[in-house]
């Protein structure tokens, strides 16, 4: 299963400027990717990742930036912390300055990482990209939305159902806000209807409270 991400991620790491093929950053970041608390933000949640970039329309430098980027977006994700992509965007860019790539290009990484927390809208297209990527499970099929829902929640077993339910409902409103929720033409087309209709059904169902028997 790894063995063909391992090869892209080296054949990325070198396109990046790195000296070295990459190899222990890369089983460091997918030993990260399959700690068992991540019931979502787990190794099949970065190979999407890297399926929707594949189907993106983007080039050259840009395109390296962007999957470097997605690689590491989650490579620390500890759900009861609030400085995960912070952290994640240290990480990348530490490996890579380690590695000799570019500094500039290693600091880009490191902000398009950051830009993950989706806290705002990405302003520039590299960002917009990366943050599409990322979102782009909100505008898939309803079965495929909801178990996203399902493995969320998963992640946060530790929270009670009250506060989950007001927590979520506050992240989903604030992406159903923005107007519009993907940045970039491609994932727009792909994807905008659909995640407006799955944020909506969930908000709907987080606002109504568990089902009573």
């Amino acid at each position: 299963m790894s063995g063909s991400l391992r090869e892209r991620f080296g054949n990325l790491w070198r396109r990046m400027g790195a000296v070295d093929d990459g190899g222990r950053v890369f089983e460091a970041v997918l030993r990260a990717y399959g700690e068992p608390h991540r019931h979502y933000h787990g190794v099949d949640h970065l190979r999407d990742c890297l399926t929707q970039l594949d189907a993106a329309p983007a080039a050259g430098a840009d395109r390296d930036l962007a999957e470097t980027a997605l690689w590491f977006h989650d490579a620390v994700y500890v759900p009861r912390a609030a400085d995960n992509e912070a952290r994640s965007a240290e990480w990348a860019a530490s490996a890579l300055i380690r590695a000799r790539a570019p500094e500039a290009r290693a600091h880009e990484v490191a902000r398009l990482v950051r830009l993950t927390d989706h806290a705002r809208p990405a302003e520039d297209p590299v960002g917009a990209l990366v943050c599409d990527v990322d979102l782009s499970i909100l505008g898939r099929p309803p079965a495929e939305f909801v178990e996203y829902e399902r493995r969320i929640r998963a992640e946060y077993d530790w929270v009670a159902e009250p506060l989950y339910r007001t927590g979520r409902a506050s992240v989903l409103a604030r992406l159903l806000a923005r107007e519009p929720l993907y940045r970039s033409d491609h994932f727009r087309a792909l994807y905008e209807v659909a995640a407006r209709r799955n944020l909506k059904r969930s908000l709907e169902s987080l606002e109504a409270g568990p089902a009573t028997k």
